[in-house]
């Protein structure tokens, strides 16, 4: 007969004060963006300031705001003007050709699209979720499995490249779309249209110097405090308050046969951000893996299923393009909502297969939490060119009605071998359209 004892060497109780509170999500404050009323000096102020201003009068698309506004350049263009030729900065977008005389130093040219009220087609490109497979055939699903692999391919050979709709117009299906004279220096506003619930996510003003300050901290206290922890290689009761009762069930049960993996949490991460991993595709996953597609995420300790936008990774650039698909041989971003963590920490992505093991489909480590970082999805619409004269040409099949001529004339034209053109009129009634380039 063998009788074991235990002994309780030492009970630590924790103290309130020093505890981390266990936020996951912040609690907005609605009234946080409310102004107050100005006062007289700062009304007089505004006052002066608009009186020295120089006013002149624009014409702007309907319904365009005050923020697009700024970003429009006026510009004259004469197509029998000796001027133009001499100052190749002058060859930018036409907003009005009759009533503009003035032109504008800003390069952040942008086409004004209005912000319709009405919801169409706000599925993301590539972005749309597979139904039920239980309730496919063999062949939906060998059919679907084909058509996303063509998908794949296509978006590898002409990147960003979108058919213009014949049944809708373009400036109703692209009115969420801008156009950008630079990808890289042009200005944009990362808190431009949030919606409300992306104020429950957290942010840091500086991420990496809050990262020195919680290492910094943690240091100390585990120099303090190291007579108020339980020894290396000793047994520890744990008791853990406010466990809500669906939790305990879910943890009591697999604990019987599998064992019970209990890690420390440094400050804030419990709290949910934006994170951003630099991501590989792993060598012996052929499959396509297509951005917004659900993946098991193995991020240090923590496992969780997140559905990842993938982006481009800019050096020297704010912004980030998006990308349809994690493409073989390169390094994307992938950013989904997860908990705060602190780099280094390495990833590992799992892919479920119906009726298989899931597999390894990409690796990498986390790169930075940041919550402001802009992801565009870009897009380019192509056009033939019917014929060619000098510095004109008769472009077709951009767009199919004349309205989106008009509308799209202030984004400017490229072609791809490097020329720069714009649109100088619509031709006829089934959206052809005359252009002019810089030579």
């Amino acid at each position: 007969m063998i009788i074991k004892f235990s002994q309780i060497i030492d009970t630590f109780v924790p103290d309130p004060l020093n505890q981390e509170p266990l936020l996951v999500e912040n609690i907005p404050d609605p009234l946080a963006g409310e102004q107050t009323w100005p006062t007289e000096a700062e009304m007089e102020e505004a006052y002066e300031s608009n009186k020295q201003r120089k006013v002149v009068k624009r014409k702007l698309p309907r319904g365009t705001s005050e923020y697009q506004a700024a970003w429009i350049v006026d510009d004259t263009d004469d197509e029998g003007d000796d001027s133009q030729n001499d100052n190749p900065d002058g060859a930018g977008m036409v907003i009005d050709e009759k009533d503009h005389s003035e032109h504008d130093s800003d390069s952040s040219d942008i086409d004004a699209v209005s912000h319709f009220t009405e919801k169409f087609d706000q599925e993301t490109i590539g972005g749309s979720e597979m139904g039920d497979d239980e309730n496919l055939t063999k062949e939906q699903i060998e059919e679907d499995i084909k058509r996303i692999k063509e998908s794949n391919a296509d978006d590898e050979e002409f990147p960003d490249e979108v058919e213009t709709p014949l049944d809708v117009p373009a400036r109703k299906r692209f009115a969420k779309y801008r156009g950008l004279k630079s990808f890289r220096t042009s200005s944009w506003d990362p808190k431009e249209s949030l919606p409300p619930e992306y104020a429950r996510i957290f942010a840091f003003d500086k991420f990496t110097r809050t990262q020195k300050h919680v290492l910094a901290k943690r240091a100390e206290l585990d120099e303090e405090s190291s007579k108020d922890c339980a020894r290396i290689g000793s047994y520890v009761m744990l008791h853990v308050k406010n466990v809500p009762t669906d939790v305990a069930s879910k943890l009591c049960h697999p604990s019987r046969r599998l064992p019970v993996v209990v890690s420390g949490l440094l400050e804030h991460e419990s709290k949910i951000s934006v994170l951003h991993f630099s991501i590989k595709k792993h060598d012996s996953y052929e499959a396509p893996i297509r951005s917004k597609e659900p993946l098991i995420f193995n991020v240090g300790f923590r496992q969780f299923t997140a559905r990842p936008l993938f982006s481009s990774d800019n050096i020297n650039c704010n912004k980030h393009k998006m990308e349809r698909f994690l493409h073989h041989g390169r390094f994307s971003i992938a950013s989904v909502y997860a908990p705060i963590s602190f780099p280094p920490v390495p990833l590992i992505v799992l892919k479920n297969i119906d009726g298989q093991q899931p597999v390894i489909a990409a690796v990498g480590t986390l790169k930075s939490v940041d919550p402001d970082q802009i992801i565009l999805k870009k897009i380019v619409l192509t056009g033939y060119p019917q014929r060619v004269s000098k510095l004109k040409a008769m472009v077709r099949y951009m767009f199919h009605h004349p309205e989106d001529v008009r509308w799209f004339k202030p984004v400017e034209l490229w072609t791809k071998h490097g020329k720069r053109g714009r649109i100088k009129e619509t031709v006829g009634t089934h959206g052809s359209m005359k252009c002019i380039f810089n030579s």
